[in-house]
């Protein structure tokens, strides 16, 4: 069986057909999704899904495009939503200086309040970082001086320097169907060295579907056809990598366990 760590099933292009996006991932050996919330207005559908459909958890959290929109959710905030029972993560949240499009420090300042939300609950952090390594390695270690918390770095494409530095940290590197382009050899590069015990793989559906999908929505079944070239990638059998991934997962999101 393989795990999904990071889809968003309630965004336009999977919603439309919720039901049979599920059931094709469960026809592909999918057994689990992590269900991703990004924004407060979401939070209630996303963990809607996750009651109603037993192979699907939550997280709670706001994404560092939406930082700007969202001042008043702090930590309190975040706490309290996360003690639901299918709530099992954290974020996502993190630093995005690509786009830039809520003010930097306030998505410090969000990133951080995630992060005592994490200490908090004993829930793991889910962490989004583009063009921000520097930044986010430096809260990150602040951050961990004030207390140990886990986490996963998703959809991988930093450096290779920065998954070691992350990992240094405790956490846990998740490959998405970005590793199956062809422009994307660096991040190939890094992928086929990570040590599988601390090895995740997602989607980020309905975004970045990986070869052989390229230009249709990803949904949740496409981590089986990322599995298979992450595999190939490493020279090891896809199922010892699912195998693997779900157990690292069990291990990362206990709650969900």
């Amino acid at each position: 069986m393989l795990i999904d760590s990071h889809c968003h099933l309630n965004y336009k292009g999977l919603i439309e057909d919720q039901a049979n996006v599920l059931e094709r991932a469960r026809a592909r050996g999918v057994g689990t999704m992590l269900n991703i919330a990004t924004r407060e207005s979401e939070w209630d559908a996303v963990l809607d899904t996750a009651v109603r459909e037993a192979d699907v958890w939550a997280t709670v959290g706001i994404h560092p495009h939406e930082a700007d929109e969202h001042p008043h959710v702090d930590t309190a905030k975040l706490v309290e939503r996360a003690a639901h029972p299918r709530v099992v993560g954290i974020g996502e949240t993190g630093l995005d200086y690509y786009y830039d499009h809520s003010d930097r420090e306030r998505q410090q300042k969000s990133f951080r309040a995630h992060i005592a939300a994490c200490r908090e609950t004993g829930l793991p952090l889910i962490v989004h970082t583009r063009d921000a390594e520097e930044d986010t390695l430096d809260i990150l270690r602040d951050e961990m001086g004030k207390g140990a918390y886990g986490g996963v770095i998703h959809c991988f494409t930093a450096s290779g320097a920065f998954a070691d530095a992350a990992m240094e940290l405790g956490f846990y590197i998740s490959i998405s169907g970005i590793v199956t382009f062809k422009s994307a050899r660096d991040l190939q590069d890094t992928a086929r060295r990570l040590p599988l015990d601390r090895l995740l793989i997602e989607t980020d559906s309905p975004f970045l579907a990986p070869v052989p999908h390229r230009g249709k929505p990803c949904e949740p079944a496409f981590v089986a056809d990322t599995a298979a070239f992450l595999a190939d990638l490493r020279g090891e059998t896809v199922e010892a990598l699912g195998a693997a991934t779900s157990a690292n997962f069990r291990t990362l999101f206990a709650k969900a366990a």
